[in-house]
């Protein structure tokens, strides 16, 4: 027991030496933690710090003024299996530099100003495990460069300026698992580039210049799961370019120049979770594109030019949750059975698209489908059981096309508590009845009700559906004041009102005049509504509904007329102005006079 305590006590003893005999041999611009880290950042550092604790592994230099690394920089730190130089000015790094430090496992030097590194420079680096050389101005990489890093595991080489890459520039990086090479100017590379990398998990060469993809690139990336190739200005791809990539999670495609994409390209990747292709002047699909691809939750296909896809386009993405087939605006028909194979999908994106119909059958087996995105089409009119399969839906927005009307019950099987309808060229007619009832009785589901407006008839122009009163649509034969009307017509055209006097006689029918007589002579059925309509009459200007009465304003429809009253009352305007400016200086020219003749008696 008491040997035990003994060495207890020396371990506590030591580990409180270290830690103040560390804090101790501390640098002022430093700070040294008991692990071994040690951070130093600031412009008064030129090279790296000559004092540091004994037990150092970690050395971070950050914002530094040092711009090169010398034969003996780092000769005092044979423990140090970490080392970064970033965000400084470092623009030279010795061929010599790394020989006292083979066990560093981790070296970064990114954002610098590093743009040529010799031939042999990272040789003695034999366990090195991470080198990131990102955000430098590096034009070039030789043959030889990473030969005896064959522990590596990670390389970082984006955002550089790197024109070419040799084709076996990483032919001895077996272990590789992780490589960047996006964010450079490549403009081609070679089939063999890839080969030796067998165990690459994931590879960026995103926002590059590459053209094409050469056949047999992929070829013997086994392991590969994550693949970014976006932004860049490939035009074509090979057949089966993909197909070795049996693992593959993640394929990003978006951002090129693809016109056309060749069949069943996407075959043999059952893992593939996340696919892009969208942000392609895409013509056209091939009716075999998509191979079997349970996993994937999300897909995203906007920004084509696609006029139409193939009906089977989705077929193999049973698992498929989210759809996004928006913002293609030349995309104007989908097939029937476009949606067929989704048992799962959840929401669907098809707005900002041309589409101008839709088949009643298309949303017929979106059993779990909660979000609906049909805005900003020219759809012109809905079948009339178009959702009433979807039991599940929540939000459905139509905001922004061309429907004018919605069939009857069209809602009356749906949960919907979010719906847009506004943008729309509601044709507020009789017909609309059935419309305005719904959103009455679901005002709170349907977004901004107040932009839900009528563009049709004329005298119903601005006002907003659920406004619309009962009794203005239980008529649907309403009274039209004809040609034939000669009495009621000219005497429309003498008055400028409607009085209720004049209402209430064109209404109701008159003691000595029969029933019959009344309808041949003004063409309108009893009871008279408060709708007129009148050919090539005065313009309609507003009109307004109060105690059962409408009372209506015109102009006259003559522009000569319509002129000469403008003027009138602008010249009438102008007048007033100058009467009172005129009646001010008149005025200020008497309280002068006044304060004159005031000074006057004042000096008598």
């Amino acid at each position: 027991m008491d040997s035990f305590l003994s060495e207890l006590m020396r371990i506590l003893f030591l580990s409180m030496l270290t830690f103040f005999t560390s804090n101790a041999a501390c640098p002022s611009p430093c700070k040294c933690l008991s692990i071994g880290e040690v951070t130093c950042r600031g412009v008064t550092i030129t090279d790296t710090p000559t004092q540091l604790p004994i037990h150092t592994y970690t050395l971070n230099l950050g914002e530094t003024n040092m711009d090169v690394i010398s034969e003996q920089s780092l000769e005092k730190m044979k423990l140090m299996t970490r080392f970064s130089l970033v965000s400084s000015h470092l623009h030279t790094i010795h061929p010599r530099a790394f020989r006292f430090v083979p066990q560093l496992k981790s070296l970064k030097l990114t954002n610098n100003h590093l743009s040529t590194l010799h031939a042999r420079v990272f040789s003695p680096l034999v366990a090195l495990e991470q080198l990131y050389l990102g955000k430098n101005r590096l034009e070039a990489i030789t043959v030889d460069m990473f030969e005896e890093l064959v522990a590596l595991q990670e390389l970082d080489l984006s955002y550089n300026r790197l024109s070419s890459v040799p084709s076996e520039a990483f032919s001895k990086l077996v272990n590789l698992e992780i490589l960047n090479i996006g964010n450079n100017d490549l403009k081609t590379l070679s089939p063999t580039t890839f080969h030796s990398l067998i165990k690459l998990n994931k590879l960026s060469i995103h926002k590059n210049q590459l053209k094409k993809l050469e056949p047999g690139l992929f070829d013997g990336l086994v392991n590969l799961e994550y693949l970014q190739i976006y932004a860049n200005k490939i035009a074509t791809i090979p057949p089966e370019v993909f197909w070795p990539l049996k693992k593959l999670k993640n394929l990003t495609l978006s951002s090129n120049k693809l016109q056309r994409i060749p069949e069943r390209s996407f075959y043999n990747m059952p893992k593939l979770f996340k696919l892009t292709i969208y942000n392609n002047p895409l013509l056209s699909l091939p009716d075999e594109l998509m191979g079997h691809m349970p996993e994937m939750p999300e897909f995203y296909l906007y920004e084509t030019n696609l006029i139409t896809v193939p009906g089977n386009l989705f077929a193999n993405m049973s698992g498929l949750r989210r759809l996004n087939l928006h913002l293609n605006d030349r995309l104007s028909d989908l097939p029937p059975d476009l949606f067929c194979c989704l048992p799962e999908l959840q929401k669907l994106s098809l707005k900002l698209n041309n589409l101008q119909q839709l088949h009643p059958k298309h949303f017929s087996r979106l059993n779990k489908l909660e979000i609906l995105l049909l805005n900003n089409n020219t759809l012109r009119n809905l079948p009339q059981n178009i959702f009433q399969e979807l039991e599940q839906l929540t939000t459905l927005d139509l905001n922004g096309n061309r429907l004018k009307n919605l069939p009857e019950d069209i809602f009356k099987s749906n949960t919907v508590v979010k719906v847009g309808l506004s943008g729309n060229p509601w044709d507020c007619t009789c017909s609309i009845k059935a419309l305005v009832k719904w959103i009455k009785l679901n005002k709170h589901a349907v977004l901004k009700s107040d932009d839900v407006m009528c563009h049709s008839p004329e005298y119903q122009i601005l006002r907003t559906l659920e406004s619309l009163r009962d009794e203005e649509l239980n008529n649907c034969n309403m009274g039209t004041v004809t040609p034939s009307s000669t009495r009621t017509q000219e005497a429309t055209q003498e008055s400028s009102w409607t009085t209720p006097a004049a209402t209430e006689a064109a209404s109701s029918p008159q003691p000595n005049v029969k029933p019959d007589e009344i309808s041949s002579t003004y063409d309108i059925q009893s009871p008279f509504h408060d709708i007129i309509v009148v050919e090539e009459g005065h313009d309609f200007v507003h009109h307004n509904y109060h105690s059962g009465w409408v009372y209506v304003w015109f102009l006259p429809s003559k522009a000569v007329l319509a002129g000469f009253l403008m003027f009138s009352h602008i010249l009438l305007v102008a007048t007033g102005v100058f009467l009172i400016l005129a009646n001010m200086y008149a005025m200020h020219l008497l309280c002068k006079r006044a304060n004159e003749i005031k000074e006057q008696f004042a000096r008598i």
